[in-house]
């Protein structure tokens, strides 16, 4: 292990001290004794360093020992958790579904749409499943696995008898013809095959059970703000793999805001869609940013369709980040946007597409279009979007293309947020670093018992909820929706930061005492 900063012997030895013990606490498998190891390792321990050594070291051990033990005994205590949630959780759905839907009773969820082509019949009856599981307490990856296998086995099925009448579709104009199935009757077929899995699992549990190597607490907070009506999706999905069975020991997760325009349809479908078009790509392992793009142009073309079909009129921007492995690969089109932060500063990895961006301006006049000041810069005099999913009567003008970027993960960053322009129109990205610092600094409720140990489910929450109220006070209107990943658990956010404190009131009472020269 390499120190992240050269240390020498200078006359604030101390403060090289805490950069490098702060450094090596961002490691989750720190611990005191590895510290003193590596620091010895590489430090000519002289009198003065062992001085400060002696006054700091009771804080650095309590603080050292209190985070790798934390993450430790997170995950064995998660482990062991998740078996007796999902064993439990089992026993009530059983108790409320003894057996399969018959044809007659309502569905307990209803289905998004009407009808469906057999290539949207995948993402609506995940969403389906995912709702029914979700609103019922049901652990993450256990509803991933569970409509995954449900899925499996609706997909194996004659779903002939489902089939709208041709004839339904014969007044659409220049449209591909489409096989349509019936939602509500497929969708309580796919229904039953996830209870009868869930009555199987029950009587005999799987083992071991598949628990996740991985844990990213992520937070999400979203309102309609001062407007009509909240036209904002957004998805976690941090069990991506096992959602759609992938098994090559690669980790996988996703995270994606998508901010309507002219109606919720756009945000709905992409956030339906997106993630099941991108896992069925080609490239996903070699090439995620090709995959990525593909998988927007794809799920565009899919609304289109839709939207011929029913005739909407609505568009959608939206940003996306897939995690694979050691690599965050964030995908875009339109003015949401995310921001990776690293070591407390924020990282540049996106431009937002916008009508008055030069290049954009330059791609839409090329095309033969315009952009005019209304308020605010507008394709055409119509959408202030230059690039999203849907807006057909404005394609090509406004873009379905995303861009995308990729960025190695080296194990120093502390989180990605991600946001519509309801959030960045009033805060800057330079700005989130502060912002999320303050927000993990500010007490949290004392309601339950005046326990001071918060989870970190409740302090993230906490985070996302102070960046929302910040952009509303500083003038956001608009609908604003704000997820927060956290790469490395919010208690060493605050742990490194009290580091950094100390170690800058150690370099100024250091140099207050040295000698005048």
């Amino acid at each position: 292990m390499q120190p992240f900063f050269n240390l020498y012997m200078t006359d604030s030895v101390t403060l090289q001290w805490f950069y490098y013990c702060h450094e090596l606490m961002c490691l989750p498998s720190s611990h005191p004794a590895q510290v003193c190891m590596c620091v010895s390792a590489r430090l000519l321990i002289t009198s003065s360093l062992l001085e400060s050594l002696s006054r700091h070291w009771a804080f650095l051990s309590a603080l050292c020992g209190t985070v790798a033990s934390s993450h430790t005994d997170h995950l064995f205590t998660s482990s062991m958790n998740d078996e007796k949630e999902v064993k439990s959780f089992l026993g009530r759905f059983v108790e409320e579904f003894p057996a399969a839907l018959d044809e007659c009773s309502p569905l307990p969820v209803s289905p998004l749409s009407r009808k469906v082509s057999l290539e949207e019949l995948q993402g609506e009856s995940l969403e389906l499943g995912l709702r029914l599981l979700t609103a019922r307490g049901a652990p993450a990856v256990f509803s991933a696995l569970l409509c995954h296998e449900a899925l499996s086995q609706l997909l194996q099925n004659d779903l002939s008898p489902y089939h709208f009448p041709q004839e339904a579709e014969t007044n659409l104009v220049d449209e591909q013809e489409v096989v349509l199935l019936q939602s509500e009757p497929v969708q309580r077929l796919f229904l039953n095959k996830l209870i009868n899995a869930a009555l199987l699992w029950h009587q005999n549990f799987p083992s071991p059970y598949p628990y996740p190597s991985c844990f990213r607490p992520c937070s999400v907070h979203a309102i309609k703000n001062t407007r009509r009506k909240m036209e904002d999706k957004h998805l976690a999905l941090a069990e991506f793999n096992q959602l759609f069975g992938i098994q090559d020991g690669v980790e996988r997760a996703f995270y994606a805001v998508f901010d309507g325009h002219g109606g919720v349809d756009a945000a709905t479908y992409t956030a339906t869609h997106l993630h099941v078009v991108l896992s069925k790509q080609e490239t996903l392992q070699s090439d995620a940013a090709s995959a990525f793009k593909a998988a927007f142009k794809h799920t565009d073309n899919m609304f289109r369709s839709k939207a011929r079909r029913e005739r909407l009129r609505s568009g959608s921007t939206g940003v996306a980040v897939l995690i694979q492995g050691q690599e965050l690969t964030v995908a875009w089109l339109g003015d949401s946007q995310a921001v990776l932060v690293r070591k407390g500063e924020a990282v540049t990895v996106m431009d937002p597409h916008k009508p008055e961006r030069e290049d954009e301006k330059q791609r839409i006049e090329d095309l033969g279009g315009c952009i005019t000041f209304m308020g605010c810069w507008r394709v055409n005099g119509t959408y202030a979007v230059s690039r999203a999913i849907g807006d057909f009567d404005q394609k090509p003008y406004v873009s379905g293309d995303a861009d995308c970027s990729t960025t190695q993960l080296l194990g120093d960053e502390d989180y990605v947020l991600l946001a519509c322009d309801g959030f960045f129109d009033t805060v800057r990205p330079s700005l989130v670093p502060e912002l999320v610092l303050n927000a993990l600094q500010q007490p949290g409720d004392s309601e339950e018992g005046g326990d001071t140990q918060q989870s970190e489910e409740a302090v993230g929450l906490r985070v996302a909820q102070y960046l929302v109220a910040h952009a509303k006070a500083a003038g956001s209107s608009d609908n604003i929706t704000v997820m927060v990943v956290f790469l490395r658990p919010p208690e060493q956010l605050l742990a490194r930061d009290s580091f950094t404190e100390t170690a800058q009131a150690t370099r100024d009472s250091t140099s207050q005492d040295a000698p005048q020269q």
